[in-house]
């Protein structure tokens, strides 16, 4: 053994690392591996549940234990603050969520002369892999995955096909792009073949966008004990567990703020959850989704206004922000650099910036304190079970 390295941590993008910086794929911290790259499992490398496993795109870390994972997803974010020279406060426990929790997914098609294909893409390749088993789909959304498949090899072209799942209240909403809806004898068979599965929506996009073909009554999902709209193709946190650990964070950053202003807030995940405690300004840029928050807000009587605004080109000015007690965020991957600049010109005493995506956080998080803000309060998050996408709630106080 006196020949070997030992693995000490996972690299961003899922490869084990030694101390002297060799990458290599498939190992976890505890591993060892010799010159020629044979590897000799440590204490923290699983067998991997699923039989897609290492092929599949859908996951890159089934051979790490939940320990090993915790730690990745951990230091991920600790290492983005500390990459930025940001003191980290409170350090809360990582949540992970557990497998076959993921309610929303995109699965990618091929109709072939023996049938079709259905499932993720391949690491680092567009060879799709035909899934028998999925180990981080809720069961409702793997169900579907045959039915799916036959569908496709009955309608599709030779174009690739996408298919969006996602569990709403009503059951799985599915959008499908790549088939055509060309005839009256497709649309009823596509009809039925909704009726049949119990899809809460069924909806084709042709070119044109996605159009339901099916919906038997109105799709909603439950924010905050509030049922809001679901547009089709509206983003949704991946995970039940994961939404619900994302908001108990924020409603615990933001006690007693008697007004917030939720930025990025889509459908209104995390505005009608504050609403239980604060008066809520949600401003969102998409369309569709600011449309399905106010409503949602009229209907229900939640202290929750709406505003339709893109917060990239035209961000809140201070003199806006001056009037909330706090502000809540949740921008894209590319972060909030626009709505940062602002709010650190701002007199506001708090944020609390959910991200998806450590380094944009991270920068923008070294926007903050370099204006007197400190990092107070940090929880990784890892709901993409045995992916390297890691996620995280921060609170920053002045």
């Amino acid at each position: 053994m006196s020949n070997t390295e030992e693995i000490v941590r996972i690299a961003a993008k899922g490869d084990g690392v030694t101390a002297s910086g060799r990458h290599v794929a498939g190992t976890v911290p505890g591993d060892r591996v010799d010159p020629a790259g044979q590897v000799v499992p440590g204490p923290h490398h699983a067998v991997p549940p699923c039989r897609h496993f290492p092929e599949c795109g859908g996951c890159q870390l089934q051979h790490a234990d939940d320990a090993a994972l915790r730690r990745f997803v951990t230091d991920r974010v600790v290492n983005a603050a500390e990459g930025q020279g940001i003191a980290v406060g409170t350090l809360h426990e990582t949540h992970l969520s557990p497998p076959k929790t993921r309610r929303r997914a995109t699965l990618h098609g091929l109709r072939h002369k023996g049938g079709a294909v259905l499932g993720f893409k391949e690491q680092r390749s567009n060879r799709i892999i035909d899934l028998r088993e999925c180990h981080v789909l809720r069961p409702e959304l793997f169900a579907l995955v045959q039915p799916l498949r036959e569908l496709i090899a009955r309608f599709a072209g030779r174009q690739p096909v996408d298919v969006s799942l996602t569990l709403a209240d009503q059951g799985v909403d599915c959008a499908v792009t790549g088939i055509e809806n060309a005839n009256l004898d497709a649309a009823e068979a596509l009809r039925e073949f909704a009726q049949a599965r119990n899809l809460a929506r069924f909806a084709l996009d042709e070119g044109f966008g996605a159009e339901p073909v099916w919906e038997p009554q109105p799709v909603t999902i439950m924010l905050g004990r509030t049922p809001v709209p679901l547009p089709v193709g509206a983003f949704l946190q991946p995970t039940e567990d994961g939404q619900d650990r994302l908001a108990q964070d924020l409603l615990g950053y933001l006690e007693r703020a008697g007004t917030v202003a939720d930025l990025f807030s889509g459908l209104g995940t995390f505005a009608f959850e504050l609403a239980v405690q604060s008066k809520v300004l949600a401003v969102e840029g998409g369309r569709d989704a600011h449309l399905a928050c106010k409503s949602a807000a009229n209907r229900n009587g939640r202290p929750v206004h709406a505003m339709h605004r893109d917060l990239f080109r035209n961000p809140l000015q201070p003199a806006d922000l001056d009037r909330f007690d706090a502000i809540a965020l949740d921008p894209p991957r590319a972060g909030a650099r626009e709505q940062v600049d602002q709010i650190a010109r701002s007199s506001v005493g708090r944020v609390a910036y959910i991200s998806c995506n450590p380094s944009s956080w991270a920068r923008d998080a070294k926007t903050l304190t370099d204006a007197g803000f400190r990092l107070a309060e940090l929880r990784p998050v890892g709901q993409f079970r045995w992916s390297t996408h890691v996620e995280l709630t921060s609170l920053f106080v002045r």
